[in-house]
């Protein structure tokens, strides 16, 4: 039995953006380069049939159904100009900025669930709590002053060596790539002021 290949084959067309999976990674997972990958559904469904419908056409066809169906059809997406770097299924876009930081993690969550001391600590704007109580993520809804929706903030706390915290800020339902730009430049800003804003809570 003949060893499977797994070097990347001659690019036969332009990709418009790299898929966030190398190369090597999806053949391994699901036998197929990124190239035979578009060619397939090329073939199949077609690049106007969307992406539910491809991503049902690859597992049906395929049988590649979860996350690594979902990354396929992502992929052939950012390869064919379909979907930008940022842009989820349904045209709007998210980005995320992280830091490491020397805050509890239990006592930064009960100061975003609460609605007094988060507008404290995101000061500027109205903010609407969205996830359940208890949950470890917690999610929010951000407009202006006036009450314009500026997308959905969900915000990670994964535990850092030394009990510190890794704080993740995403922010999805963006309308474009340059929104995205200017608000991770805007999250990146928050972070680097989060542990002087927390302290200044007095907790």
């Amino acid at each position: 039995m003949s060893e499977r290949r797994t070097e990347e084959p001659p690019r036969t067309r332009v990709w418009v953006s790299e898929p966030e999976t190398p190369d090597r990674s999806i053949v391994e997972a699901t036998g197929r380069h990124w190239e035979e990958w578009v060619d397939l559904i090329d073939a199949g469904p077609g690049r106007e049939a969307g992406h539910t419908a491809i991503a049902a056409w690859v597992l049906s066809e395929h049988g590649l159904g979860g996350w690594w169906g979902q990354g396929v059809v992502v992929g052939y997406e950012r390869i064919t100009g379909i979907r930008a770097p940022g842009q989820m299924p349904d045209g709007t876009f998210s980005i995320s900025r992280s830091k490491i930081l020397e805050l509890s993690a239990d006592e930064l969550r009960d100061a975003i669930v609460d609605d007094g001391t988060r507008s404290r600590l995101v000061p500027g704007f109205q903010t609407v709590l969205r996830s359940r109580a208890g949950s470890k993520s917690p999610r929010f809804s951000l407009a202006d002053a006036s009450g314009e929706p500026l997308g959905v903030i969900l915000l990670t706390l994964d535990p850092a060596p030394k009990e510190r915290v890794r704080v993740t800020v995403t922010h999805e339902k963006l309308p474009s790539a340059e929104a995205g730009a200017t608000w991770k430049e805007h999250w990146g800003g928050w972070l680097e002021g989060l542990a002087e804003s927390f302290q200044a809570l007095g907790r």
